[in-house]
């Protein structure tokens, strides 16, 4: 038997979002019901909203690659929730070499992000030196429980330097009821084109 773990968000009005702005809330509209008894709804979000998956585009406005880029293929194998819920402030180098990274690993950090239902200014975010272990050790993507990996840092350089090096990154995850430990993971973005991100949903797959 396995578990399923769904990681992701709830996309509804009242969820949390960046900077706790109204503007970025999603926008669900229900139809009232047709005289045939069809229901029909509408949606108006950012791509950013809830859980998703970052592209280069975002932060590489010059040269970054767009969405569709990045394959499925990247975003479905084996992951490892890494626990980080002692931490108060950033995830740095020194927090991440106690893990024993692989070159090739998908990680996923569980910080206590994961235990708010509110955006907080001060969530636990990746720092510039830690996005630079990562790239040394050769991680191919980072999960993260921040509706960012980084908070509006100048320049930002944690997003930077991971698109820059390729690491693949995911937002706004959900890791509350997750162990840490190994998963098989499936991560589904939209399928959408030409932009810098897509909503997603997430699971991971475990023992039961």
């Amino acid at each position: 038997m396995f578990k399923v773990y769904d990681i992701s968000m709830t996309i509804e009005k009242g969820m949390p979002v960046w900077g706790n702005h109204e503007g970025k809330q999603p926008e669900i509209n229900s139809q009232p019901t047709s005289p045939d008894g069809v229901n029909e709804s509408r949606i108006d979000m950012d791509v950013h909203c809830g859980t998703h998956v970052d592209a280069p585009l975002h932060m590489l406005p010059e040269d970054g690659s767009t969405i569709e880029t990045i394959g499925l293929e990247e975003l479905v194998g084996n992951a490892r929730v890494l626990d980080f819920t002692d931490v108060n402030d950033s995830i740095t180098r020194e927090d991440l070499e106690k893990h024993g990274l692989q070159k090739g690993e998908f990680i996923l950090v569980k910080t206590k992000n994961s235990f708010t239902d509110s955006f907080e200014s001060d969530f636990v975010f990746l720092r510039e030196d830690g996005a630079r272990y990562l790239v040394e050790v050769g991680v191919r993507g980072i999960g993260t429980d921040g509706l960012g990996i980084e908070r509006s840092q100048a320049e930002y350089p944690t997003h930077r330097t991971l698109f820059r090096n390729n690491v693949i990154i995911v937002e706004g995850l959900r890791l509350k009821e997750v162990p840490p430990g190994s998963y098989f993971m499936v991560i589904a973005p939209l399928k959408l084109t030409g932009i810098e991100a897509a909503p997603a949903r997430a699971l991971l797959i475990g023992n039961g």
